[in-house]
């Protein structure tokens, strides 16, 4: 077990060139590898790249586009000068903690994927190997973390945090109160870094065209999937079309000739949801169902292979981090170290009995929740899963055979349950 923790704070040297050069036909895209300078523990300074890849035996690198365009039929791809993650400079590291690998960077991409269609108020999105975890809205920055952070403790543990304002005092020490691997915003206010160095492993990093991030919305950029054969697939990167309520469209479908349509119309704040839902789940990995209540996510199912599996995985994880919000506010420790003193005698069986009880009572919140399914139901199986635990309103791609089913579902739910279609899949890998 030594050997393996020795692995991963190990800095590995890298191969990789220093410039790499991409070119579609006669358009040519130039990179550059990004490095930092960076202090050693002895006090000498290297230069170095990426920590590792995904695994502390794989060489890595990181390169930013600094040259050329590219125009593929009506596209134009993102253009030289707007770097994000690729453009952290040595002096963008803030607390270095440990050295960057890249799980962390992809995590910190992922983030900013998710929190661009989140700039019109304070947000944040925790994420824990490249999908989130928690996202929220807040009235201010400290209160969209804490929801954020409290709609699922367990897996924000050694997560990243990326935050759409300025990282402030009280955001700060909500920050610090938990472990997490890296930290990005726009900029952090005086006196945020003396309370965030008290974790010395936490990597603080600022991104100052977060404020800007908006601006990414409409950009695209080469997807590239590289196959074991050494072929590749490449692809135009996806762009989220569903951003208001008139983005939305009508559940409604017609089957041997009878025509189906849900009655009951979404509230202003089921819309709200429907739109922050979206978004979010636009960089949840697929198969995927989400639920929201209120501008913050209750459940993240992901990557299933089956649509109504991955609806009551979502469930499953939300009643876990129901119960284990409710221990830590209760007791101060974390749900499983309440089973733990139990069974060690430290505890009596009550306190989770309690705890318990009133997860299953409130239905872990799960009531008044938006369920975001990221492409259609085949089947009603997997809406009834959202309308057993007490969803109110379903957003999802529609398309399917057996929309009618769904669209019964819904009218047959008591209360009636809404559902708008977006027509749009959100597909990530």
């Amino acid at each position: 077990m030594a050997d393996l923790k020795k692995m991963y704070t190990t800095i590995l040297g890298d191969h990789f060139p220093m410039e790499m050069t991409i070119t579609f036909g006669d358009q040519t895209l130039r990179f550059r590898k990004r490095t930092w300078k960076l202090t050693q523990d002895d006090g000498s300074v290297e230069e170095r790249g990426i920590r590792y890849g995904e695994n502390p035996d794989q060489e890595a690198a990181l390169y930013e586009l600094v040259n050329g365009n590219l125009t593929l039929g009506d596209c134009r791809f993102i253009e030289p000068g707007h770097g994000l993650v690729s453009g952290i400079r040595a002096e963008d590291m803030l607390q270095v903690g440990k050295h960057p690998g890249k799980i962390n960077l992809t995590d910190l991409d992922n983030g900013l994927n998710i929190i661009k269609y989140l700039m019109d108020r304070p947000a944040a999105v925790i994420l824990k190997h490249n999908n989130p975890c928690g996202a929220a809205h807040g009235k201010d920055l400290a209160d969209a973390f804490n929801r954020a952070n409290r709609a699922d403790r367990i897996a924000a543990f050694g997560g990243a945090v990326v935050l759409n304002r300025p990282c402030d005092l009280a955001t700060a020490e909500l920050l610090s109160g938990n472990y997490l691997e890296v930290v990005c915003a726009p900029e952090f206010e005086a006196g945020t870094l003396e309370i965030l160095s008290k974790r010395k492993n936490l990597r603080v990093v600022r991104i100052n065209r977060i404020d800007r991030l908006a601006e990414f919305e409409k950009f695209r950029f080469v997807d590239f999937k590289s196959l074991i054969d050494g072929g590749l697939i490449v692809q135009q990167s996806a762009v989220n079309s569903i951003r208001s309520a008139a983005d939305l469209k009508p559940a409604a479908a017609t089957y041997k000739g009878q025509e189906y349509r849900v009655e009951r119309e979404p509230t202003a704040q089921e819309i709200d949801d429907m739109i922050f839902g979206w978004a979010v789940e636009h960089g949840v990995t697929s198969n995927s169902v989400i639920y929201v209540k209120d501008g913050c996510t209750t459940g993240i199912g992901t990557g299933e292979q089956d649509r109504v599996g991955v609806a009551e995985i979502a469930v499953h994880k939300a009643y876990i981090k129901y119960a284990d919000i409710l221990c830590f506010d209760t007791h101060g420790i974390p749900y499983a170290d309440l089973v733990l003193e139990i069974e060690q005698g430290k505890r009596e069986r009550a306190d989770k009995e309690a705890i318990d009880a009133k997860t299953q009572a409130d239905k872990a919140g799960l009531p008044g929740s938006v369920m975001i399914s990221d492409a259609f139901f085949p089947f009603r199986d997997g809406a009834d899963v959202g309308i057993r635990q007490g969803v109110t309103a379903i957003l999802q791609a529609g398309g399917s055979a057996r929309d009618f089913e769904t669209i019964v579902a819904c009218n047959e739910a008591k209360p009636q349950v809404a559902m708008k279609f977006t027509g749009q899949r959100s597909f990530k890998h």
